[in-house]
Parts: C-alpha cells; sequence; structure tokens
C-alpha cells in the first residue's frame, strides 16, 4: 500500500479522534472545566485511562476512607498518604503525614524502583499489596483519578478519601 503525503497527517488525527470518542462528553468536558495539562502526556492519559463513571469517582465502601477512618489511620501511623494536589495546594494547607504526589506524575512515579521513589519523595515506596495507601486531592476528584491509575498499575487495595481535603478540614480543621 502506497500513502500519500497528506495521508500521513490524516492517520494520527484519526487515530486521537477515535482515542478521544471513546470518553463520553460529560468525561470530556468534566476533564477540561477541572484542569490545565502541563504536558501532553498527561492531556492523552486523561483521555486514554478509563474512568468508572462520569467524573472518575470511586464510592463503594472498598475504594473510600472517610475523614473518621484517616484520623484513625494517622493517628495509629499505619498510613501512606498521597496528596494529588499541585504543589502550590500542598503548600497552602496539607493533612499531617501527607506526602504530595502530583496527579500529573502519580504513573510515572508508581512505577519507579522502590529505592528511586524512596530518593525522591522521602518516604517508603508503596507496595501493590499494602492496604493502608490513601490518596487525596481538594474534593475527591483527582484522588478518585489516581486511584484509577495505581489500580490499573496493580495497587488494588488502595483508596481515596472521600470529600478530599475539603471534607478532612471540615470534620477534622488543620
Amino acid at each position: 500500500m502506497i500513502l500519500s503525503h497528506s495521508s500521513l497527517y490524516t492517520i494520527p488525527v484519526l487515530i486521537m479522534l477515535s482515542l478521544l470518542g471513546s470518553r463520553s462528553l460529560c468525561q470530556v468536558v468534566t476533564e477540561v472545566n477541572r484542569r490545565s495539562y502541563p504536558t501532553v502526556a498527561s492531556f492523552i492519559r486523561s483521555y486514554t485511562t478509563p474512568t468508572p463513571t462520569c467524573g472518575g469517582t470511586y464510592d463503594d465502601e472498598a475504594s473510600i476512607v472517610t475523614p473518621s477512618q484517616l484520623k484513625s489511620m494517622l493517628s495509629s501511623r499505619n498510613i501512606q498518604l498521597f496528596d494529588v494536589r499541585n504543589p502550590d495546594e500542598y503548600q497552602e494547607g496539607h493533612i499531617p503525614q501527607a506526602v504530595n504526589l502530583p496527579l500529573d506524575v502519580v504513573e510515572e512515579s508508581l512505577k519507579l524502583p522502590a529505592e528511586q521513589f524512596q530518593q525522591k519523595f522521602v518516604v517508603k515506596a508503596p507496595g501493590k499489596d499494602d492496604a493502608n495507601i490513601v490518596f487525596h486531592c481538594k474534593t475527591g476528584i483527582r484522588s478518585a483519578e489516581a486511584l484509577g491509575i495505581a489500580r490499573q498499575l496493580g495497587f488494588h487495595r488502595a483508596r481515596h478519601l472521600k470529600g478530599g481535603y475539603s471534607a478532612w478540614v471540615e470534620q477534622e480543621g488543620n
């Protein structure tokens, strides 16, 4: 088969359109309204990573941690808490013991060898069988997306904070 010069540009466009078409309009609008895209890779990942529902929420009991459950986990120091907000949001206020792991680097960070993860974030790398991994963001939307990424990578027991940092501050203060 011989391809003309113009068809070489058409093929990538058709592939990108098919990827975008695989997501519902609701998910596309939610994603565009929710965040900016610092890299092309994070933009593409956002539209090719499946989410459980429109808006990307995990609401089943096995996927969430409530603020009171989180408080108990923090007091027993039995938690690996990752704040997936942007660094400036994290600096404005964060939950004690939370490690800033921005959403746009969650996937690549969870793929790091344990030693490199520990060097980069100064905490023990989470293990795929760990039941104490919790993600949080401001309201629970980005943390649900981080949870989806983690689960695709094999972290099936990870959870996220229902209502995010806003729910934490409302119930526990800071």
